[in-house]
C-alpha cells in the first residue's frame, strides 16, 4: 500500500516534469525555423472553395520530425549503453 510520502513525491515528480514540457513548449516557439512546420513543400492542404471544408496531410513534415527523432533517440540508447 502506498503511504502518503511516497504519493507526494511522486505527485511532486510529476508536476515538475509536467511544469519542464511545459517550459521545453514555451522555448520551442522562440526557434526560428519551427514555425515553418506544417508549411513545407509537400504538405498537403485542401480548403474547398466555400471555405467550410479544409482538410491538411503533413507529410513532408512528419517524415521531418521521424528522421531527427529516431536520430535523437539512437544517440541516447548509445550513450546509456556504455
Amino acid at each position: 500500500m502506498f503511504q502518503i510520502d511516497t504519493l507526494a513525491k511522486w505527485l511532486m515528480i510529476i508536476g515538475l516534469g509536467i511544469a519542464a514540457l511545459g517550459g521545453l513548449i514555451f522555448l520551442a516557439g522562440k526557434i526560428p525555423f519551427l514555425n515553418r512546420l506544417g508549411n513545407l513543400p509537400g504538405d498537403f492542404r485542401y480548403v474547398s472553395p466555400d471555405g467550410r471544408f479544409g482538410c491538411f496531410f503533413p507529410i513532408v513534415t512528419m517524415l521531418l520530425i521521424s528522421v531527427v527523432l529516431t536520430i535523437v533517440l539512437n544517440v541516447i540508447a548509445r550513450l546509456l549503453n556504455r
